[in-house]
């Protein structure tokens, strides 16, 4: 029995890798949505705090307010690859957002401070589903603040850097192989700390360039509550409530893109991101008590991941822009390590926007993103689980801004 605790226990460390795993969330500007995500050599004024803090300084007005938020409806389809069972997540809608203010200290100093939501995410399958020893539902949340200073070195050439503070919580539940009432649930908050760096070049009137480095924030989990609800007869040898220790990785990224005026109306842009994904090698878990029983090593081994993007602008008239875009996201999962609770497929995606200027400096800006995972076939070699995935994902987007 003392074996069989160990095997079912050892798995917790799947639930948490949604936590750092394969899923990032880039909806942090309803003009850069509308264009494939892009933002790097683009200059869209206070939202320059999340894309690229060097663009915040050149931005073209004195003050730049910006709020927004994304609803996210998605979900995961699994099939067995041994006979005609599927299962199909019920996520509850998510709904990232983000808040910016900007203000010009001086012709070259500007300051600003950004809240957004770069991870954040449900996800819901059936409590008695095949796989629900490996996770039953998650959910994250993670709430970053980003004080920036930008500074014009010339006309041409901003520089700047911003301190992210970050707060996150995760809570998720797996089944456990005792009884049908036997689970597992764990909670966790951490406070973690990076930055955000990033160069903006108006190398001519119609070029702009620019690159940008968000580095790795670490967090880690202290003093996590761990319920077990397991037969009375095993209390004995596992402690029903429990503390529980953990390190996770945010990845770095590294964005770089370059935007060309094709016409006065017409802008187009093309960027790339390369996420450093290699560095989640591994989760460890550590409890306060029954430790010999509980601590464990879960291999993850992602890999690094570069994501092209393209993006086009139309300015109809003084009352209508229009945006659209495009990217291929490819998966970082290992094909040894794959789990139900971080479905991260090969994907592609395209976007669209419209900016409505309803009022003198006032603009609403709408959004549409669709995603497609590619079909395909995954297993987790340490629990034999094997299955075949197909993601889809539909998100609608408002934005306000206001610049004077």
């Amino acid at each position: 029995m003392r074996n069989i605790i160990i095997i079912s226990i050892f798995l917790i460390g799947m639930s948490i890798s949604l936590f750092a795993g394969g899923y990032q969330v880039r909806l942090q500007g309803q003009k850069q949505t509308g264009m494939g995500l892009i933002g790097t050599s683009t200059n869209f004024g206070a939202s320059s705090i999340f894309y690229n803090p060097g663009a915040l300084s050149m931005m073209k007005t004195e003050y730049s307010f910006q709020v927004g938020a994304n609803f996210i409806n998605s979900n995961v389809i699994y099939q067995s690859t041994t006979s005609s069972y599927t299962a199909e997540t019920d996520n509850p809608l998510s709904t990232p957002a983000y808040l910016y203010g900007a203000a010009k200290l001086s012709d070259k100093l500007t300051l600003g401070v950004g809240f957004y939501t770069p991870y954040g995410s449900s996800a819901k399958w059936d409590k008695d589903w095949a796989g629900k020893n490996l996770i039953q539902e998650i959910s994250l949340q993670a709430f970053y603040i980003q004080p920036t200073l930008s500074y014009k070195i010339n006309d041409k050439l901003g520089i700047g850097a911003g301190l992210v503070l970050v707060q996150g919580n995760v809570d998720l539940q797996k089944a456990l192989p005792y009884s049908e009432q036997s689970y597992t649930r764990l909670k966790g908050s951490d406070f973690g700390a990076g930055f955000n760096i990033g160069v903006y070049y108006h190398a001519t009137q119609k070029l702009n360039i620019g690159i940008a480095y968000r580095s790795q924030i670490t967090m880690k989990v202290d003093g996590g509550t761990a319920i077990f609800r397991i037969p009375e007869s095993l209390e004995s040898i596992v402690a029903p409530n429990n503390k529980f220790s953990a390190e996770l990785p945010l990845p770095a990224n590294l964005d770089f893109g370059i935007s060309y005026q094709v016409t006065e109306k017409f802008l187009a842009a093309l960027e790339i991101n390369y996420v450093f994904w290699g560095s989640y090698k591994e989760l460890s878990f550590t409890f306060e008590e029954d430790g010999d029983i509980l601590n464990n090593i879960n291999t993850r081994e992602y890999s690094n991941t570069l994501i092209p993007r393209l993006g086009l602008e139309y300015k109809l008239n003084n009352m209508f822009i229009f945006r659209a875009g495009g990217y291929f996201d490819p998966t970082p999962t290992n094909e040894k390590y794959f789990t139900p609770e971080t479905v991260s497929l090969d994907t592609w995606a395209y976007t669209f926007g419209l900016s409505i200027m309803a009022y003198k400096n006032l603009s609403v800006d709408l959004t549409y993103l669709g995603t497609h995972g590619k079909e395909s076939v995954k297993m987790y070699e340490p629990d034999n689980f094997e299955g075949r995935y197909k993601t889809a994902a539909s998100i609608f987007g408002i934005g306000i801004n206001y610049n004077f």
